[in-house]
This record gives C-alpha cells, structure tokens and sequence, in this order.
C-alpha cells in the first residue's frame, strides 16, 4: 500500500511509483491505520493495476482490499467508465455495488485481415438504479436504460430490469427488456442477448416483416454457435397467404472440407393444400493433395415453388435447378501437368403452371469422366491430350455414350514483343447409342483435324497528353484455323448449342459449346486493342478494340448438324470501347454489326459515375435483335434503357432508384425505390419494388429495416435487392464521411 496526502495549502507530496498488484491512494487528507482503515478526504484517486478510482471521500480497509467511497465516485477499468453516487467495491477481486450508476463501454476497434474484416469502435452507454461489479469486465445494471448513441442522443435504448454486460465473453444480456424508438416501445422480449463486441452468439436474432405479392410474413430467426467453426440458424416464417413456413441452414468449416445445408419446410400450404419443400446443399473437401470432391445441388417440391417463396433473380434462374458431384485430382511435375475430373451431373426442370410452352431439360451426366494433360517435348514443342467419356441419360430423348479423345501439338514461340502459336490436333468422337423411337442400338465416329496459327504483336509508347505522362499500347492479333466441313446430322446433340458472337468466342476453335458439333473453318480473324493509361495513377484511361472473321470456305453447321451455304464472306463486325476516361466516369460499350443485314444485330453502352462511396449513377442501354417474330411477321428485339441510382440527399439521407424500360413493350419492367436514413447510431431502411414477371403478371415487394447500431436491426434486409439492381451501391453502414 502506497499513500500520500497534502495539507491545507494544498502541496502534494511525490508518492512512489505504483507496484503491479498494490493500490496507490492520493487525496488532500489521509489519516487512519495503516493495517486497519485509512480514509482519504478531497479529491481521492485510487489506482491498482488497470484501475482508477476516483471519489470525494474514500475509506479503504486494507486486511479486506475492499473500498468504500461518495459521494460521487468514478471507476474506471480498461476499456469501462461508472459514475455513480457509492459504491462499495474489492480492489482484487473487481466485485462490489455501486449505486445511480451512468456507464460507459467502448469496444476498440479491430482491423481488417487478409481473411476477415475489420470490427468498427463500439460505445455502449447507459444508467441504472444500481450496478453490481461481478469481475473481471463483468458487471449487472439493474433497472438500466442503454444506447449505443453518443452522449445527448437517446434516440434508442434498450430499458430493462436487469442488464449483464460480460466483456470476457463479448455478451450482452438484457431481462424483462424494451427496445424504445423515438419513445415508441417496438420490442418487448423476456430475455434478449447481443454481441458487445462482434463475435458470435447463440440467440434469438431480431425478428423481420416483408411484404408484397407473395403475402406479408413474419420472422423469427435463432442462431445457434455451435462452434466457432460450426453454426444453425433456424428461422420460423408465418406467411399470411401460404400459412407455417420452417427453414434451417447449417454451415461448417474445417481445414480440409467446408459446406452449407440449408432448407426450407411448408408442412401444409393454405393455398395449395399440399407439403411444399426446398432442400439445399453444398460440400468441398480435399482428401489428399491434389484430389477433391464435392456436391452442389438444389429441389424444391413442385414447379410454382419460387414463383410463390421467391424474388425475381430466383424466378428468373430457377427453370433448370442443377444438382452435381464431383471428384477432381491435379498434379505437376517440371515440364507438365495433369488433371481429372469426375462428373455426376442432373437437372430438376421447373414448368410453372401458366406456362404455355415445355421446357426439355437439359441431358444428365452419368456420369462424365474428363481427362486432361500437358507435357513439354525437346525444341520448344509442346503436347496436350484432351479425353472426355460421358454417358447422356433423359427421360424422353435418345440416351448414349459419347468418348471425346483430342492429342494435339504445338510450338509456341513467346517474346515480351509478340507471339506464334502454331497448333495442329486431331478430335477423334465416338459414340454408342441406345436404342431409341424405334431404331437399334449404334456406333457412330467422327475424326476431324484441327489446325490453327495464333499470333500477335505487342507495341508501347510513351506520350504526354493534356500535361500528363502516358502509355499507349497497341496489340494487333490474327488468328487462323481450319478444321474440315462434316455433315453431322446422323450424331444426336446431347450438349452442344451455338455461342454468343463476341470477343470472348471469335478466337475459339468451335462456333458451338460442348463435342457434339464441331463447325467447319477456313479462316482468319483479326482484332486490334489499344489502351491509354496514366504513368502516375495506373488508371486505365481508354480500352478500345475491333474485330472481325473472315471466311475462305463457304460451309457453315447448323444446330441440326447439317452444313448449309455461308451468305457472307466475313463474319459480324465487333468494336468495343471502355475506360475511365475521365476520373470517376467509367464508360463500357459493346458493338456488333450483323455482316448479313447490313445493320446492328446488338450493341449497348454502361456509363457509371461514382464519385465516391454512396454516390453512384449508373445508366445502361442495350439493344439486342431477338430474331423471334411476332403475330405480324416481323422481328423482335430487345430495346432496354436500366437507370439506377444511389446518392446523398442531406449528409445523412440517401435515396436509392432503379428503373429498367423496355422500348420495344413501351412498359417499364422494373421500378424500384428506396431511402435510406443513417443517423449514425441507427439506420432506416425503406424499400419497394415492383417488377413484371412476364407481360401479363406484375409482382410487388417492400422491405422496412431499422438497424439499431451495436444492437441488431428489425425488419427486412434489402442488401441483395439493392446491390443487384444498382450497379456500385454501397452499404450505408460501409460509407466512409
């Protein structure tokens, strides 16, 4: 024990340093026995490790290591401040009561890694009739009023009887509480705990409420934390049209295998009558070095399944439902490499009752057995053997087996100025057909040579434009192949269809996806890019490209594997054009000029400006030529204008709308709008939306969401909706002032 004290005058006497484990006293008196009581009077601070004790009058009775002290007192501890009137407290073991406690708590900030994000600083704050020190960064509050508000803000807080607020654990416990909002009660819960921290817990989650033509529903989420590597959350939805819906999802990690299992459970529909279900799962494990295996897959119960449970972006990819397994190796050794892959693959196809036409499911693999391989040979030669066995099954269509084996050589020749990429192969197919619509079982080959030259040049220079320092690239590119004309219209077409024409496919060796069509070429194709970018900013100014195929031979395949005559010698013209070409302005541009027609068979433009987080316009316009035709004999297209916004109404307002026009229906597609209001320790949240689900049918969906900072949010979290129909939005939350 360490004390000093100072007469009248006041002039303090120097005390010695602190010792690890002993209390430091100080006031203007000081009187008592050293092993018995001392009582300190004026200005008392008390200092023991991590704490400080602070008071007008203090007695400390020693052989105890306890303190009692008024009439306002102020204790501090690590990361905590109490202000009260008592307090009645043990120095060692941090216990005791204090009373008209006014807390505070600040949770340091944890930054970002790698791996993990950063944590933000929380303060907790509040005040009670009494607090009872139970440890360690351990204390109750009872009949406590708390925020996560600054001071002279009370726009929420959480009153309860009784408040456990357990720094060890990074929990927080509130009993017989309410969440108030503006004075208005919005929650009353016998128990509620939440995270002081961040970390994970075990609870009831904040229940939610979403509306619009699917019917109100209801929410209750539980998350259970098995494990810091293991959690549930189990969710009860009451849904005013369809009535109980269960859900649950269960995800796992570990170091070798990570996976999520989700599902949700409609025991009796109030519309339908019947038990409705999805199930979903997936699963990724390594069982040794350079071997995997996995599944993915999703079902649901009956065909209007997502049309009644889901949003448009699951209605508009929920036709064919995939479910797959696979097993892959991979190895390497100096002057090669290897892999395989084995392929269990099928589709569950969805038919909403008010569709007109049948959707034919796509064939199932089973299973499909690929293998891959490069080795390097003496003078630069360089050796590649594709092999793909699959076996086709389909409830309505001709089954069989198909066996791809594609060896191939080349002699690639690789400067920092250019490249010649000679290539020549052989694509060898073979087939073994069931049975079907009444023909015998057969043996179908088909060989065909592939040979191509791939070469391109790579030129830079330096320039000065409007007072900057610059590069500019220029890279011209000729790719040439042939491969010979074949009537394929004896081989079924288990997986193959025609590619989107673009840069991306006008240097492929195949016009079409899969084995089962390989399009005849004589031909070359050039392109030439140019990019500008700034020598001190990496940015990339200006990106602008053109390409074009022209065609030697006079055969093309069609999708039925017959060969027709071209009409054209070259193929459409493709240009591109994008960059930031001014800061903050992004620009993204497509054009394809049909060779046939003699007009455009497809373009758009993006142009996006973000000046900064929370300020985003987007603006999109794309035109497509559909080809079907319509009651009066001519062509449809796709004619959309796609306008989203995100942007700062006052400093703490943002408003948020998309709206998506179809030209050609003269009728909007999508609206939505939205705002969000961030006043710093909440956040609210309003959303709607109302989409066409075809040119008959319109949906309508509304989200409401308060986020109570620190605490958790009611209501219905649009994120998902926003950030997909609003290119660069940001999370208010994430906004940095």
């Amino acid at each position: 024990m360490h004390w000093a004290y100072a007469d009248d005058t006041p002039s303090y006497v120097e005390a010695p340093s602190p010792v690890p484990g002993e209390a430091h006293v100080t006031a203007d008196q000081i009187n008592g026995e050293m092993n018995s009581v001392l009582k300190a009077r004026g200005d008392v601070v008390v200092t023991r490790d991590d704490q400080k004790l602070t008071s007008d009058w203090l007695d400390y009775y020693q052989a105890k290591d306890n303190v009692k002290a008024g009439n306002h007192f102020t204790l501090t501890r690590q990361h905590d401040r109490i202000d009260g009137t008592t307090i009645d407290y043990n120095l060692g073991s941090r216990t005791g009561t204090g009373q008209q406690p006014v807390f505070t708590s600040m949770t340091p900030a944890v930054p970002a890694t790698e791996n993990t994000p950063g944590v933000p600083a929380k303060q907790f704050r509040g005040d009670g009739q009494s607090v009872e020190f139970r440890g360690k960064d351990n204390y109750r509050v009872f009949d406590s009023e708390a925020t996560t508000c600054s001071v002279g803000d009370d726009s929420w807080y959480l009153r309860s009887s009784k408040l456990d607020l357990d720094y060890v654990t990074g929990i927080g416990t509130a009993y017989d509480a309410h969440v108030v909002f503006k004075g208005v009660p919005l929650l009353y819960t016998p128990w509620l705990d939440f995270s002081l921290d961040g970390r994970r817990k075990s609870g009831f989650l904040y229940p939610s409420l979403k509306g619009g033509s699917n019917g109100f529903e209801f929410a209750i989420p539980y998350y259970w934390n098995i494990a810091p590597n293991y959690d549930a959350t189990l969710t009860t939805h009451i849904n005013e049209k369809h009535g109980l819906i269960l859900a649950g999802e269960f995800r796992y990690l570990e170091p070798s295998y990570s996976g999520t299992l989700y599902t949700e459970q409609v025991p009796d529909d109030q519309t339908t009558g019947h038990y409705r279900y999805l199930w979903s799962g997936s699963h990724q494990q390594t069982l040794a070095p350079g071997l995997t295996f996995g599944y993915d897959g999703t079902t649901v119960s009956d065909n209007n399944y997502f049309s009644d449970f889901g949003d448009r972006y699951s209605i508009a990819a929920s036709t064919n439902l995939m479910r797959e397994a696979w097993v892959n190796y991979g190895t390497s050794w100096t002057t090669g490499n290897a892999s395989a892959n084995v392929l269990w693959q099928r589709y569950q196809t969805l038919e909403p009752s008010d569709s007109a036409t049948y959707t034919v499911p796509p064939y199932a693999l089973l299973p499909q057995i690929s293998v891959n391989a490069n080795q390097a040979l003496p003078d630069g030669l360089s050796a590649n053997l594709f092999t793909q066995i699959t076996q086709f099954s389909h409830p309505t269509l001709q089954e069989g087996k198909r066996m791809v084996f594609y060896p191939s050589i080349s002699l690639p020749f690789e400067r920092s100025w250019g490249y010649f990429r000679p290539k020549v192969g052989l694509q060898y197919t073979e087939y073994q057909l069931d049975p079907y619509d009444g023909s015998t079982a057969q043996d179908i080959t088909r060989s065909l040579p592939i040979a191509s030259i791939d070469t391109g040049l790579h030129f830079e220079r330096q320039t000065e434009m409007f007072g900057a320092s610059r590069t500019q690239t220029l890279e011209p590119r000729l790719y040439y192949l042939y491969v010979p004309a074949r009537d394929q219209s004896n081989i079924p077409n288990f997986d193959s269809s025609l590619n989107d024409f673009g840069f991306a496919q006008i240097f492929s060796e195949n016009d079409y996806s899969g084995y089962d069509r390989i399009s005849p070429a004589n031909q070359i194709t050039g392109a030439l890019t140019t990019q500008l970018f700034d020598n001190d900013t990496g940015r990339e100014i200006i990106r602008a490209a053109i390409g074009q195929r022209f065609y030697f031979n006079s055969q093309q395949l069609n999708a039925d594997g017959t060969l027709s005559d071209r009409t054209t010698g070259s193929s459409d013209f493709l240009a591109s054009l994008g960059g930031e070409v001014v800061r903050n302005w992004n620009l993204d541009s497509f054009y394809e000029y049909s060779a046939t027609t003699h007009s455009p068979e497809q373009y758009n433009v993006s142009l996006n400006y973000q000046p900064a987080q929370g300020k985003v316009v987007s603006l999109r316009y794309r035109y497509l030529v559909d080809g079907t035709i319509d009651e009066y004999g001519n062509t449809e297209n796709q004619h959309m204008v796609d306008l989203g916004v995100q942007w700062p109404v006052t400093k703490q307002v943002y408003g948020l709308a998309r709206t998506e026009y179809s030209l050609q229906d003269r009728q909007m597609m999508e609206q939505l709008l939205g705002v969000e209001y961030n006043a710093g320790c909440w956040i609210l949240r309003l959303v709607g939306e109302r989409y066409i689900t075809n040119l008959t049918e319109t949906k309508t969906s509304f989200w409401v969401q308060l986020e109570l900072n620190g605490l958790g949010s009611l209501g219905s979290d649009p994120f998902s909706t926003l950030s997909l129909s609003i290119p660069g939005y940001s999370k208010t939350n994430d906004i940095q002032p």
